[in-house]
């Protein structure tokens, strides 16, 4: 509690602090390449009836959104003086992400990556040891991200007063959730300023994947006073809720506490949590952060899962259409366009492309068999 005190204190005087604020923005500016552009997807509107606008989360530096919250709370610590940067990560893109903003500031960095993802991402492992980061595989309990985080916490809590834990999801105790959705609020910002831009109007329907929830929660935080957009968080449904092989808390969990908060959970009569799973490393999580859990009681925002097979369906779907090579966490956001019952033809609707292909290729060749 006391380093969470700490850090909660801390924020807050950063982020009301105007010279903090304006470095955060330049290096989005200069290293990031923020803004990135909001893209028509023609065919798929024309293929479903739709207007279909994509917001290109996959232009940043590093290829994904992790990348603005890693910045963020890397400036935060050494803000505080702390020149030792840990993190957990699943796909790999926010352990890149952190490892890449080290590297720029001179920091030490390990990343916690449990030891099945480290077999899914060996693109990402071996990137993240090329900038100089010290990868260590988890081999507890699922050997996912639920464990990399667990270990990560230990780190933290033992060496707090040398290191800053940069968690990479809206998942986590406060003021984490809280911190990484300022962080990333920049998409959702973006987003609504350039739609409103480009269209005079907002959309009906702003629509991005949910595991710990970060880039949805970034995305979201630009509509919330706007009642008449629908919010849309698309959760990873694995085989199909119906088999129990998913990682959709919110669709099929109940509440309870993970990680020092209290949101929707996989887990069984007794509290304990049960297993996930996802073709995708990113979305392979038993929690969910609060707020999203809160957006869901509160009525604002639907959330919903699409399989595997409903995912890399969409995949191969919006490469061949469009150009784009989604990563397999972003490819379960398109995969509802496709759903005539709660997508009508004529909706108006923006969907959070968090990041690019490139770490699920390998797995994908794999898998499609192409």
């Amino acid at each position: 509690m006391p380093a969470l005190e700490q850090l909660e204190q801390e924020f807050d005087r950063a982020w009301s602090d105007p010279e903090f604020r304006a470095e955060f923005q330049r290096l989005l500016s200069e290293y990031v390449g923020r803004p990135t552009p909001i893209t028509e997807a023609r065919r798929l509107s024309e293929e479903t009836g739709l207007h279909v606008v994509v917001k290109r989360e996959d232009l940043n530096h590093t290829g994904a959104h992790k990348i603005n919250n890693a910045l963020g709370q890397a400036l935060l610590a050494m803000r505080m003086g702390k020149k030792r940067i840990i993190a957990e990560t699943g796909a790999g893109q926010h352990g890149v992400a952190t490892a890449t903003v080290c590297a720029m500031f001179g920091l030490e960095c390990e990343v916690y990556m449990g030891e099945e993802d480290t077999e899914r991402q060996k693109l990402n492992v071996f990137r993240m040891k090329l900038l100089g980061a010290k990868v260590n595989p988890v081999s507890s309990g699922t050997k996912t991200l639920k464990d990399a985080l667990n270990e990560a916490m230990r780190d933290w809590v033992t060496n707090v007063d040398s290191t800053h834990y940069i968690i990479g999801t809206a998942a986590g105790p406060h003021p984490y959730p809280y911190m990484v959705r300022e962080f990333q609020r920049v998409i959702g910002d973006e987003s609504r300023q350039q739609y409103l831009d480009r269209y005079g109007r907002l959309p009906d329907v702003a629509m991005a994947c949910v595991g710990g929830g970060s880039n949805a929660i970034g995305f979201f935080a630009g509509f919330y006073e706007d009642e008449d957009v629908k919010l849309y968080g698309v959760e990873a449904g694995g085989h199909g809720l119906s088999s129990g092989a998913h990682a959709a808390p919110l669709s099929a969990g109940t509440p309870g506490v993970l990680h020092g908060s209290y949101s929707y959970l996989m887990q069984d009569e007794h509290g304990q949590v049960i297993g996930t799973h996802s073709v995708s490393a990113g979305l392979d999580y038993p929690g969910v952060g609060a707020e999203h859990s809160y957006l869901k009681d509160l009525g604002r925002a639907e959330y919903f899962a699409v399989t595997d097979e409903e995912a890399l369906d969409a995949l191969q779907w919006v490469a061949k259409a469009e150009g784009l090579i989604t990563a397999f966490e972003t490819a379960h956001a398109f995969a509802p366009l496709k759903d005539r019952t709660r997508l009508p033809e004529g909706t108006r609707v923006l969907v959070n492309m968090s990041g690019r292909g490139d770490k699920d290729m390998v797995t994908a060749a794999q898998i499609l068999n192409l």
